[in-house]
């Protein structure tokens, strides 16, 4: 797979802003608490991601493919622990 300068600028990108949740989310699930994480953000936050996931998907930019459904894994998984504590 050849990437081109703009591709692996997008997927530098997409490595520092995903796993930029990787700290809340291990932080949630070893402590289960998210009563100060907005229950509305996180399910706005969430539907946002799946749809930058399927534009991805539709446009063939893997960078975005690439982000999104490592980003939605991560924010669902706060999203369903703020679910289960209501």
């Amino acid at each position: 797979m050849h990437l081109d300068w703009a591709q692996a600028l997008g997927f530098l990108a997409a490595v520092l802003t995903t796993f930029s949740f990787v700290p809340q989310v291990v932080y949630c699930w070893k402590t289960r608490d998210t009563r100060s994480i907005s229950l509305g953000m996180y399910a706005c936050f969430c539907l946002g991601v799946l749809l930058w996931l399927i534009y991805g998907l539709l446009v063939e930019q893997w960078p975005v493919v690439f982000a999104n459904a490592i980003t939605l894994a991560l924010a669902s998984s706060i999203l369903y622990l703020k679910l289960n504590q209501q």
